[in-house]
Formats: structure tokens, sequence, C-alpha cells
């Protein structure tokens, strides 16, 4: 089998993959980045989160993201019967982006792909790696191509960003399962025709999340693209959903909520509805001799406040610059450098959606007369400022939410 050698690799070229392919082609670092996909491909996570495009900067991408021309995003609107609520995200506690933007992830992610690559990064698309050993002094990968004789690569370095894909998780038994509830998500993309309809007033500026007012713990998303399409999609727990057809169930479930069907009355539906069961998903470990987790294939939460991507670009931040130390040589603790500041934030997305399906959340954001400066503290959460230890939602989240639930029970 031919052997071959890179400084770093990077299984994976979605977001997290690019962006930490990105930074380390700034500090001067050899990149190869083995994709298993070819692209653009259908992905989902579709609603930016601001904090990202700090990361995307960083990068030196954010040029390449901005001309792609993608929709503008500020906010995020909640809906449940006649209450609604939204956040504006320029108007939130944390310092940093109140903008961002709301893409079809192909051609996003192959935005981000064609920035590292412009960059100097070596992408191998449809090339899968099949089998990992970390037991020797570099890790080494073993890579099957789609039209190609199968080979290895030894690295100094492995980061695994490779999302739903979970490589390293699955070839080192790493997974661990999740604490949170077996969920479902049935989604699709439509031509929205919210323009053409007088009865639709419509922010395609925010993501638009729906609630039915009998059944709290089920919700929709409808996130606006810039070209008249919309992704829109529901999640409730496996059980909530039957055995019908998965294009029947959505359109059924958005007929039977008010707001949805009044903004979505003309759309067509013109592209195939799919789902995905049980994704939530946990690791043992974030990092181990010379390889770590970025991105989904850390954990994955729930897609309901759409941090997905900005975890995935968080991990990649603080797992190159403690790589890069350690690859000058310096010592380097990953657990206190990459795993502990990574989970500040996981653990304020997670209690923020604890919070949203006992319905905390849901109260919080729709009681009226929020106070301007808890409201401003949520908006930064929500706008992806989990790692802001300034605010009292990401130090001590539960004892914030539960205080200010219990101000909602009493107003």
């Amino acid at each position: 089998m031919q052997q071959g050698k890179s400084e770093i690799v990077i299984i994976g070229a979605g977001p997290s993959g690019a962006v930490a392919a990105g930074l380390l082609r700034r500090a001067g670092r050899s990149v190869t980045i083995l994709e298993k996909a070819d692209f653009p491909r259908f992905v989902i996570g579709e609603s930016l989160l601001p904090q990202s495009m700090e990361y995307i900067e960083a990068a030196g991408m954010l040029q390449d993201v901005i001309e792609a021309g993608f929709q503008f995003k500020n906010g995020a609107a909640f809906a449940c019967d006649t209450k609604y609520a939204y956040f504006d995200f320029r108007q939130k506690f944390s310092k940093g982006w109140g903008t961002t933007y709301q893409v079809q992830r192909g051609p996003f992610d192959k935005v981000l792909a064609d920035a590292a690559a412009r960059m100097g990064a070596d992408i191998r698309y449809s090339h899968e790696v099949t089998a990992v050993d970390v037991g020797g002094s570099k890790p080494v990968v073993t890579v099957h191509p789609e039209n190609g004789e199968d080979y290895q690569i030894a690295a100094e370095f492995l980061l695994d960003a490779s999302g739903y894909g979970r490589v390293l998780p699955r070839l080192l038994d790493l997974d661990i399962p999740s604490t949170l509830p077996v969920r479902q998500a049935i989604f699709t993309h439509i031509e929205d025709r919210i323009a053409q309809n007088a009865d639709a007033a419509f922010d395609r500026d925010k993501i638009l999340i729906s609630v039915p007012p009998d059944e709290p713990d089920v919700w929709f998303w409808l996130i606006p693209f810039s070209n008249g399409r919309s992704s829109i999609g529901v999640v409730g727990r496996r059980e909530q959903f039957d055995e019908r057809d998965d294009r029947e169930q959505l359109l059924d479930r958005v007929r039977r909520t008010p707001n949805l069907a009044r903004l979505l009355k003309n759309a067509v539906w013109d592209t195939p509805v799919r789902n995905i069961v049980g994704y939530s998903a946990n690791v043992k470990s974030l990092y181990g001799r010379n390889f770590a987790l970025l991105g989904n294939t850390t954990e994955f939460l729930d897609p309901v406040f759409s941090s997905g991507v900005t975890i995935a670009f968080k991990s990649s931040d603080l797992a190159v610059k403690a790589l890069l130390k350690q690859l000058a040589g310096e010592p380097v603790d990953w657990e206190r450098e990459y795993a502990e500041p990574l989970k500040v934030g996981v653990e304020a997305f997670r209690a923020f959606v604890t919070a949203w399906y006992d319905e905390r959340l849901q109260n919080i954001i729709f009681m009226p007369g929020k106070a301007p400066g808890i409201e401003r503290m949520v908006s930064a959460v929500l706008a992806g400022y989990a790692w802001d230890e300034n605010n009292p939602f990401v130090v001590n989240p539960e004892r914030y939410l539960a205080s200010v639930q219990a101000a909602c029970e009493l107003a």
C-alpha cells in the first residue's frame, strides 16, 4: 500500500474542517483534507449565528462568504398560536458581530472549502478514511479513494471534522449515548413564494421557530434563503411521528399549524423530504494521542438554536491554537486548553435546549415586557456568544433561567 505523509490531516471538508485548515494555512502549516463526499452536497444546519463570523474572518474567508450573496440574518423570531416574539441579535449583551447569514449548506460549505484550497490546503474529495492507527508516534490513516487504490498517510496530528460521519468516534470506540431524548427531524427545501402572499407578514432576515399550541415540545424551523427558497423542518420525539410517508407527515403538520399554513399557502414542495432520527451524540473524550475531534464529531445537542456550526467553528479555533503551540514545541494541556473551554459554551447551549423543551425558555421568550437587560443576555446566547463568561446566562445558565422563569410565573 502506498505511503504518504502530511503535517496535519483533517478528516472532513465541512465548516469545522475548512476553517481549521484556513487557520492552519495562515500560520504556515501544511494541511491535507480527506473528504468522503463530493461537494456541493445537501446538508442541514443552515441558519448561522453571528459569532460564527468571528471565526470565518479569522480564517481569512470573510470576503468569500460575503461575496457569495447569502441571505442576511439579524435575529430569530418565535411564534406559537397568537404569540410572537423576536430577538434582534444586534441588541445583545456580548460584544461582537450581530448579523450573519442563512445559507444553503451545499454552496456555503463549498465556499469555505474552496477558500481553504485557495489558501493552499490539499483537499481530496471522494476519499474515505477507513482505518486509523493512533498507537504509534504519529497517527496513520488508511484512505479509500472512490477511483483509485487504497493508500496511507502519516501525520504529525489528526483533526476529525467528519461531522455526522463521526469517523474517529466509530473507529476508536469513543461514542457514548447522549443524555438527550431521541428526537426526529423531517425536513426539505421549498420554493416558498411568501413574497407573493398578501396575507403573509414575514421577516426574511430572521429564522422563524414555530410551536404548535397543543404540542409545546414539537417545533418547526423556517429558514429563508436569498433565492426565494426556504428550508422547512419539524422536530419532535420519535413517538410523536407515525408510519406515514415523511412528505405527508410534514405537509400535514404544516397545514395544522396556523401561522405556517398562512405563510406557505402558495409554496411549491418540489424537493424530496428527508429525515434524521436520533441525531444527538456524545463522546468519551474530545482528544487523544495526537488527535482531536471537532464540530459535530465532538457532540451534537439539538438543532433548535442552530448552535451546531458555531460550536464547530469554536472547536476549530480552540484546537488550532493548542495545536500550533504543540507543533512549536510548547507543552499543551489539551483538557485545560481545549476540552474545558469548549464545554463552557456547549453546556450553556445544553441548558437552553433543556429549558426550551421543558417550556421554561419558551415562557421567557414569549413573556411580554421582558427586562431589557435580561433580553440582551438571552439574545447574546441565542446569537452564539455562549463562551462570554461575563454573561450570567453562560456562567450559571440553570440558575438564571430558573429565576427568570419564576418571575414569569409571578407575572
